[in-house]
């Protein structure tokens, strides 16, 4: 496996700047910057202190050296920890098409190759449902039934509807949503399940679910805690 990731950040969107800062101060350059918004119940945004507001995704790619240096610094400087502060989690690059491509996402940073890994050992994972805009609801009611405590939400445009209608069966819309969930690994398939069988193909919603590995977290304590 590369030792290199994919570094997501959710925060409220008024936190924007202040993380902004702190990844320069370390030298990581968000590549990508995106708004959302928050799905989780009341009862748990209470929970962890957070309110039903904008959210802001930010998208780096780090070392695993850099990560570590990071999540200290978030740990301690952010205070990440502390609910309502944000989640930062990364998941692992497996490979990356081209040259230039990689040096455009590394800024030429150097990284070495390690083995493959089939990545038994990674505590969380990160669900992402691609549907049809404006079942959001459908969708994070399914996997609340299924221990899911929230997610976030993006608003997209999807492409390639002709090829989905034809692998698919199914007419594609092309004004979608993708709801973004971390969730820990036991509870995965049945969250994926639930998914399917509520708001999945046959549904209105038409919701496509997977999952990638997240191999660590920062900002989830609370969580790991309880």
């Amino acid at each position: 496996m590369n030792e290199l990731y994919m570094m997501a950040t959710i925060s409220d969107r008024n936190q924007v700047r202040r993380f902004l800062a702190f990844y320069k101060e370390y030298g990581i350059t968000v590549t990508f910057l995106t708004f959302g918004q928050g799905t989780a119940a009341s009862e748990v945004l209470d929970a962890f202190g957070l309110e039903a507001a904008e959210k802001a995704i930010l998208f780096a790619f780090v070392t695993d050296a850099e990560w570590k240096n990071v999540k200290t610094g978030l740990q301690k400087q952010i205070k990440i920890d502390i609910p309502g502060s944000g989640i930062a989690f990364i998941v692992p690059l497996s490979s990356i098409g081209g040259k230039k491509q990689l040096q455009f996402l590394t800024e030429g940073r150097e990284f070495k190759k390690g083995e493959e890994s089939t990545l038994k050992d990674t505590k969380y994972e990160l669900l992402v449902v691609i549907a049809n805009q404006g079942y959001t609801e459908m969708i994070m009611d399914a996997a609340r039934e299924a221990s899911a405590s929230g997610g976030t939400v993006i608003h997209a445009k999807g492409t390639g509807a002709e090829k989905a209608e034809k692998f698919l069966g199914v007419s594609i819309a092309t004004e979608k949503e993708m709801i973004f969930m971390v969730t820990r690994k036991e509870n995965k398939n049945a969250i994926m399940k639930a998914i399917m069988e509520k708001a999945g193909i046959e549904s209105k919603a038409r919701s496509i679910v997977f999952s990638l590995p997240v191999t660590e977290t920062a900002g989830m304590r609370l969580i790991e805690d309880l």
